[in-house]
Protein backbone atom coordinates (compact mmCIF):
# COMPACT_ATOMS: atom_id res chain seq x y z
CA UNK A 1 0.00 0.00 0.00
CA UNK A 2 1.21 3.31 -0.78
CA UNK A 3 2.17 4.91 2.31
CA UNK A 4 0.24 8.63 1.82
CA UNK A 5 -3.03 5.68 2.09
CA UNK A 6 -1.13 3.91 5.31
CA UNK A 7 -0.67 7.81 6.80
CA UNK A 8 -5.12 8.24 6.30
CA UNK A 9 -5.82 4.83 7.80
CA UNK A 10 -3.88 4.49 10.71
CA UNK A 11 -4.26 8.26 12.07
CA UNK A 12 -6.78 10.07 10.86
CA UNK A 13 -6.87 13.26 13.03
CA UNK A 14 -4.68 16.74 13.78
CA UNK A 15 -2.08 15.68 10.58
CA UNK A 16 0.68 17.78 10.32
CA UNK A 17 2.41 18.17 7.04
CA UNK A 18 5.30 20.27 6.45
CA UNK A 19 5.97 21.91 2.93
CA UNK A 20 9.32 23.70 2.00
CA UNK A 21 11.61 24.07 -1.04
CA UNK A 22 14.08 21.97 -1.91
CA UNK A 23 17.63 23.28 -2.41
CA UNK A 24 17.41 25.88 0.56
CA UNK A 25 18.42 27.42 2.84
CA UNK A 26 21.00 24.86 1.39
CA UNK A 27 21.84 23.48 -2.11
CA UNK A 28 22.90 20.13 0.44
CA UNK A 29 20.42 20.08 2.91
CA UNK A 30 17.12 18.87 1.49
CA UNK A 31 17.73 15.67 2.74
CA UNK A 32 18.75 16.85 6.25
CA UNK A 33 15.71 18.71 6.28
CA UNK A 34 13.65 15.56 5.49
CA UNK A 35 15.04 13.51 8.60
CA UNK A 36 15.07 16.20 10.97
CA UNK A 37 11.15 16.57 10.11
CA UNK A 38 10.23 13.00 10.38
CA UNK A 39 12.43 13.15 14.19
CA UNK A 40 10.27 15.45 15.54
CA UNK A 41 6.53 13.99 14.66
CA UNK A 42 5.95 15.54 10.74
CA UNK A 43 3.58 13.24 9.75
CA UNK A 44 3.81 13.86 5.89
CA UNK A 45 6.38 16.23 4.11
CA UNK A 46 5.56 18.15 0.89
CA UNK A 47 9.32 18.69 -1.21
CA UNK A 48 8.82 21.70 -3.66
CA UNK A 49 10.51 21.24 -6.75
CA UNK A 50 11.51 25.00 -7.59
CA UNK A 51 10.50 26.82 -10.52
CA UNK A 52 10.90 30.40 -11.57
CA UNK A 53 7.19 31.34 -12.01
CA UNK A 54 5.03 29.20 -8.93
CA UNK A 55 1.93 31.03 -10.07
CA UNK A 56 -0.04 29.53 -6.69
CA UNK A 57 2.71 30.42 -4.76
CA UNK A 58 3.25 33.80 -2.54
CA UNK A 59 6.32 35.95 -2.17
CA UNK A 60 7.84 33.95 0.80
CA UNK A 61 7.58 30.64 -1.40
CA UNK A 62 8.32 32.47 -4.64
CA UNK A 63 11.84 34.03 -3.14
CA UNK A 64 12.73 30.33 -1.63
CA UNK A 65 12.19 28.97 -5.08
CA UNK A 66 14.65 31.97 -6.72
CA UNK A 67 17.62 31.06 -3.80
CA UNK A 68 16.79 27.64 -4.71
CA UNK A 69 17.36 28.25 -8.61
CA UNK A 70 20.66 30.10 -7.65
CA UNK A 71 22.02 27.72 -5.33
CA UNK A 72 21.68 25.36 -8.44
CA UNK A 73 18.82 23.21 -7.55
CA UNK A 74 17.31 20.93 -10.51
CA UNK A 75 14.94 18.40 -10.21
CA UNK A 76 17.92 15.98 -11.62
CA UNK A 77 19.68 16.75 -8.41
CA UNK A 78 16.97 16.65 -6.12
CA UNK A 79 16.36 12.97 -7.36
CA UNK A 80 20.07 11.73 -6.81
CA UNK A 81 19.89 13.65 -3.54
CA UNK A 82 16.89 11.35 -2.22
CA UNK A 83 18.39 8.60 -3.74
CA UNK A 84 19.21 6.89 -0.11
CA UNK A 85 16.30 8.77 1.66
CA UNK A 86 14.22 5.45 2.11
CA UNK A 87 16.99 3.77 3.90
CA UNK A 88 16.04 5.74 6.97
CA UNK A 89 12.63 8.07 6.72
CA UNK A 90 9.25 6.55 6.71
CA UNK A 91 6.77 8.99 6.46
CA UNK A 92 4.80 9.83 3.11
CA UNK A 93 6.94 12.57 1.00
CA UNK A 94 5.10 14.32 -1.60
CA UNK A 95 6.86 16.39 -4.95
CA UNK A 96 4.91 19.96 -5.05
CA UNK A 97 6.08 21.26 -8.45
CA UNK A 98 4.63 22.25 -11.77
CA UNK A 99 3.97 20.96 -14.73
CA UNK A 100 7.15 23.09 -17.10
CA UNK A 101 10.13 21.37 -15.21
CA UNK A 102 8.58 17.98 -15.14
CA UNK A 103 7.84 18.33 -18.71
CA UNK A 104 11.11 18.85 -19.32
CA UNK A 105 12.22 15.44 -17.34
CA UNK A 106 9.00 13.51 -19.05
CA UNK A 107 6.43 12.53 -17.27
CA UNK A 108 6.97 8.63 -17.00
CA UNK A 109 10.68 9.26 -16.43
CA UNK A 110 9.45 11.07 -13.38
CA UNK A 111 7.41 8.79 -12.23
CA UNK A 112 10.38 6.16 -12.49
CA UNK A 113 12.44 8.32 -10.39
CA UNK A 114 9.97 9.00 -7.65
CA UNK A 115 9.50 5.07 -7.10
CA UNK A 116 13.18 4.82 -7.25
CA UNK A 117 13.90 7.06 -4.26
CA UNK A 118 10.53 6.02 -2.84
CA UNK A 119 8.26 9.43 -3.61
CA UNK A 120 4.56 8.72 -2.97
CA UNK A 121 2.89 11.51 -4.84
CA UNK A 122 3.06 14.70 -6.36
CA UNK A 123 0.92 17.95 -6.58
CA UNK A 124 1.10 19.71 -9.47
CA UNK A 125 -0.78 22.98 -9.29
CA UNK A 126 -1.08 23.98 -12.98
CA UNK A 127 -2.02 20.33 -14.14
CA UNK A 128 -5.90 20.81 -15.14
CA UNK A 129 -7.67 18.00 -13.60
CA UNK A 130 -8.89 16.91 -17.35
CA UNK A 131 -6.03 16.81 -18.70
CA UNK A 132 -4.44 14.34 -16.22
CA UNK A 133 -7.51 12.41 -16.58
CA UNK A 134 -7.19 12.17 -20.24
CA UNK A 135 -2.71 11.94 -20.33
CA UNK A 136 -1.43 11.63 -17.16
CA UNK A 137 -3.17 9.33 -15.03
CA UNK A 138 -2.61 5.60 -16.87
CA UNK A 139 1.34 6.72 -16.05
CA UNK A 140 1.23 7.71 -12.49
CA UNK A 141 -1.22 4.85 -11.52
CA UNK A 142 1.01 2.34 -13.29
CA UNK A 143 3.73 3.46 -10.85
CA UNK A 144 1.53 3.63 -7.79
CA UNK A 145 2.52 7.88 -7.73
CA UNK A 146 -0.68 9.29 -6.06
CA UNK A 147 -1.53 12.42 -8.28
CA UNK A 148 -3.31 15.04 -5.60
CA UNK A 149 -5.82 17.31 -6.84
CA UNK A 150 -6.09 20.95 -5.31
CA UNK A 151 -9.72 21.94 -4.41
CA UNK A 152 -10.82 25.69 -3.53
CA UNK A 153 -13.57 27.68 -2.78
CA UNK A 154 -14.75 28.32 -6.33
CA UNK A 155 -14.79 24.33 -7.06
CA UNK A 156 -18.04 23.46 -8.09
CA UNK A 157 -19.21 20.52 -6.03
CA UNK A 158 -20.17 19.01 -9.25
CA UNK A 159 -16.06 18.46 -10.01
CA UNK A 160 -15.22 18.19 -6.24
CA UNK A 161 -17.03 14.90 -6.40
CA UNK A 162 -15.08 13.94 -9.75
CA UNK A 163 -12.11 14.87 -8.36
CA UNK A 164 -12.72 12.44 -4.90
CA UNK A 165 -14.08 10.03 -7.56
CA UNK A 166 -11.14 9.67 -9.64
CA UNK A 167 -8.26 10.12 -7.62
CA UNK A 168 -6.59 8.59 -4.47
CA UNK A 169 -4.94 9.36 -1.72
CA UNK A 170 -5.74 13.00 -0.34
CA UNK A 171 -7.55 15.92 -1.58
CA UNK A 172 -5.69 19.27 -1.10
CA UNK A 173 -8.20 21.77 0.06
CA UNK A 174 -6.98 25.80 -0.45
CA UNK A 175 -8.27 27.46 2.45
CA UNK A 176 -8.74 30.52 -0.65
CA UNK A 177 -8.11 31.38 -3.92
CA UNK A 178 -5.64 33.31 -3.02
CA UNK A 179 -1.89 32.45 -3.03
CA UNK A 180 0.37 30.97 -0.25
CA UNK A 181 1.11 33.28 2.91
CA UNK A 182 0.29 33.04 6.41
CA UNK A 183 -2.70 34.34 8.32
CA UNK A 184 -3.47 35.11 11.52
CA UNK A 185 -7.25 33.30 11.13
CA UNK A 186 -9.83 32.29 8.95
CA UNK A 187 -12.95 34.05 8.80
CA UNK A 188 -16.49 32.61 9.11
CA UNK A 189 -16.84 32.46 5.22
CA UNK A 190 -13.92 30.10 5.02
CA UNK A 191 -14.73 28.03 7.96
CA UNK A 192 -18.13 27.82 6.02
CA UNK A 193 -16.55 26.32 2.80
CA UNK A 194 -14.84 23.71 4.96
CA UNK A 195 -17.67 22.78 6.93
CA UNK A 196 -19.27 22.66 3.15
CA UNK A 197 -16.65 20.22 2.06
CA UNK A 198 -16.56 18.08 5.12
CA UNK A 199 -20.04 17.33 5.52
CA UNK A 200 -20.12 16.02 1.41
CA UNK A 201 -18.41 13.08 3.19
CA UNK A 202 -16.35 11.88 0.87
CA UNK A 203 -14.24 8.77 0.37
CA UNK A 204 -10.63 10.59 0.14
CA UNK A 205 -9.11 12.36 3.57
CA UNK A 206 -8.86 16.09 3.36
CA UNK A 207 -6.08 18.35 4.30
CA UNK A 208 -6.16 21.71 4.45
CA UNK A 209 -3.05 24.40 3.15
CA UNK A 210 -2.47 27.81 2.88
CA UNK A 211 -2.22 30.42 5.11
CA UNK A 212 -2.23 28.06 8.31
CA UNK A 213 0.74 29.66 10.39
CA UNK A 214 -0.62 29.67 14.53
CA UNK A 215 -2.35 27.60 17.00
CA UNK A 216 -6.10 29.25 15.93
CA UNK A 217 -5.51 28.20 11.65
CA UNK A 218 -4.21 24.62 12.61
CA UNK A 219 -7.47 24.31 14.84
CA UNK A 220 -9.73 25.23 12.44
CA UNK A 221 -7.95 23.08 9.89
CA UNK A 222 -8.05 20.28 12.27
CA UNK A 223 -11.29 20.79 13.20
CA UNK A 224 -12.68 20.44 9.65
CA UNK A 225 -10.21 17.96 7.64
CA UNK A 226 -7.92 15.16 8.45
CA UNK A 227 -5.00 17.75 9.20
CA UNK A 228 -3.63 20.77 7.68
CA UNK A 229 -0.30 21.47 4.98
CA UNK A 230 2.23 24.61 6.85
CA UNK A 231 4.52 25.80 4.11
CA UNK A 232 5.03 29.68 3.98
CA UNK A 233 5.30 29.90 8.22
CA UNK A 234 7.80 26.59 7.86
CA UNK A 235 9.73 28.12 5.14
CA UNK A 236 10.18 31.75 6.73
CA UNK A 237 11.43 30.14 10.38
CA UNK A 238 13.54 27.91 7.88
CA UNK A 239 15.30 30.78 6.15
CA UNK A 240 15.39 32.64 9.61
CA UNK A 241 16.88 30.00 11.73
CA UNK A 242 18.82 28.49 8.68
CA UNK A 243 18.76 25.31 11.18
CA UNK A 244 15.60 22.76 10.48
CA UNK A 245 15.32 21.30 13.93
CA UNK A 246 15.03 25.49 15.92
CA UNK A 247 12.76 25.89 12.59
CA UNK A 248 10.34 23.20 13.28
CA UNK A 249 10.64 23.61 17.14
CA UNK A 250 9.56 27.39 16.79
CA UNK A 251 6.47 26.15 14.31
CA UNK A 252 5.36 23.57 16.49
CA UNK A 253 5.50 26.01 19.45
CA UNK A 254 3.25 28.29 17.40
CA UNK A 255 0.75 25.59 16.20
CA UNK A 256 0.16 23.61 18.85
Amino acid sequence: MNRINQLFNSNKKDILSIYFCAGTPTLDGTANVIRTLEKHGVSMIEIGIPFSDPMADGIVIQNAATQALRNGMSLKLLFEQLRDIRKDVKIPLVFMGYLNPIMQFGFENFCRKCVECGIDGVIIPDLPFRDYQEHYRIIAERYNIKVIMLITPETSEERVREIDTHTDGFIYMVSSAATTGAQQNFNEQKQAYFKKIKDMHLNNPLMIGFGISNKATFQAACEHASGAIIGSKFVTLLEEEKDPEKAILKLKEAVK
